[in-house]
């Protein structure tokens, strides 16, 4: 085992005032690179840790738990830390959702070192970049990638030994030309095999083919909205499905007899949205790990075994994000949150450019931005277009269209959409540093709000 196992196992001998005790160690190596103007700017690699200690205590009114965080070195500081869980735990309330920590079991890798990575992470990707530079004339292209990998170890004093690395690649990449420009973000677990050229020259093509500007007043627009654009929706309906904002009646899966939703049809559409830590393309850790109770998740859940979910399937809404607390309220089945997330339809789906190609007259939009909560009753958001709002008229795109401020709600936006293209790996550009693992198709919706034209270029 590398120290930090041992680490872990000498600070849970250190539970003297706690029940149960649980330990997370984060270990995080990651590498980045920036360019601006054709040219690189930055790159350099860092590595952190993070242990968070969660004690749970039994008391004479109900059960308590504690929960400290600590960043740094290990060695010295974990007595200390467990200590400060204990006493957290001593002075809190009783807990509503509190339990004992899950059966305990391990995983194959538990005694394996972390994972690492370093600048090395990019050696595909700069003599694409160098070439892309050369090919863009008085295109100005602009970016950040970025390679990390979080290593996850869960100990506990029931016996649970879990490990998990995550590797994870982004890239993103806008082109400029003038004061049009274009943006696409790609992520895989690795960087390998990324054409950058082939993306520049994408994303330079939907700059060159428009030729005018045009300005349109507020309104409602047939749009198509690209899987980059369905995954930030998506993101924020998947966190809004929590079964305990239902349940307390703040969310829009609230009903007023208290019910929850499950079996509503949301979706005229064969959608099916669905979370799979084995997917393919987006592995994710196999069990639960929470560093903080919310809607969507517990400390004291930590370490439940994950399996394949689907929470609307063929347009039928068949689950929420259920804590263990949740599910024994409701008598639903135990459905933890999973760190990615498919939404996808019929099998002959079209691809985004046969739905330009069918599109009388729409907006094609590219990217979204500042996805802020209007209402948590409806989920109706309100956000930006960025980088790249296209007039298709007659299958062609045909002219670029300022920016507008838009008001919509996903779940509303599911139910209007009338076509599903083919899914395609998706990064959620506001939150790309945070849920990076999704597959997202393009939506066609008939009547996009548009709310104002915004002033942003």
């Amino acid at each position: 085992m590398s120290g930090i196992q041992d680490a872990l196992e000498a600070a849970l001998r250190h539970r003297r005032d706690a029940d149960e005790l649980l330990l997370i160690a984060d270990e995080t190596a990651a590498a980045h690179m920036r360019w601006a103007g054709n040219a690189l700017t930055t790159n350099g690699s860092v590595r952190s840790r993070r242990v968070t200690a969660v004690a749970v205590r039994d008391g004479a009114a109900g059960v308590h738990v504690g929960l400290v965080g600590h960043g740094g070195a290990l060695g010295d500081a974990l007595p200390g830390l467990v200590r400060a869980a204990e006493r957290a735990a001593r002075d809190a309330p009783p807990a509503a959702d509190a339990a004992s920590l899950p059966e305990p079991w391990r995983t194959p890798s538990w005694a394996e070192p972390p994972g690492f990575t370093s600048v090395d992470a990019f050696r595909d990707v700069l003599p694409g970049l160098a070439e892309a530079f050369a090919a863009a004339g008085r295109r100005r292209l602009y970016g950040y990638t970025e390679h990390r990998v979080v290593t996850t170890y869960l100990a506990a004093s029931t016996g649970a030994r879990l490990r998990h690395p995550q590797s994870t690649g982004l890239f993103d990449l806008s082109v400029r030309d003038g004061d049009d420009s274009a943006w696409a973000g790609v992520t895989a677990p690795g960087l390998t095999g990324l054409d950058v050229p082939a993306l520049a020259a994408e994303l330079s093509a939907t700059l060159a083919r428009p030729g005018r500007r045009v300005e349109l007043p507020p309104g409602r627009y047939e749009v198509l909205l690209t899987p980059n654009c369905v995954a930030d929706l998506m993101l924020h309906l998947y966190l809004a499905a929590g079964a305990r904002g239902a349940l307390d009646g703040r969310t829009a899966f609230s009903r007023p007899d208290g019910r929850l939703p499950i079996g509503e049809r949301l979706t005229a559409l064969p959608l099916t949205l669905r979370s799979d830590p084995d997917h393919p393309l987006l592995p994710c850790a196999p069990f639960t790990v929470s560093r903080g109770t919310d809607d969507l998740t517990a400390v004291v859940d930590n370490g439940l075994p994950l399996r394949p979910t689907r929470w609307i399937d063929e347009g039928v809404l068949t689950a929420l994000v259920q804590t263990r607390h949740t599910a024994a309220r409701t008598g639903a089945p135990l459905t933890p949150m999973v760190d990615n997330l498919v939404l996808e339809g019929g099998p002959d789906a079209p691809t985004l450019p046969e739905m330009v190609r069918s599109t009388r007259r729409g907006l094609l939009l590219t990217s979204l931005w500042y996805l802020r909560d209007v209402d948590p009753a409806s989920l109706l958001l309100t956000g930006l277009t960025r980088d790249g709002v296209r007039l298709v008229e007659d299958g062609e795109i045909v002219g670029t269209v300022h920016n507008f401020r838009f008001n919509e709600s996903p779940l509303s936006l599911l139910a209007r959409a009338t076509e599903a293209g083919r899914p395609a790996a998706a990064l959620p550009r506001e939150w790309g540093d945070y849920f990076t693992r999704m597959v997202m198709p393009p939506l066609r919706v008939p009547d996009f709000l548009m709310s104002a034209v915004s002033p942003a270029t």
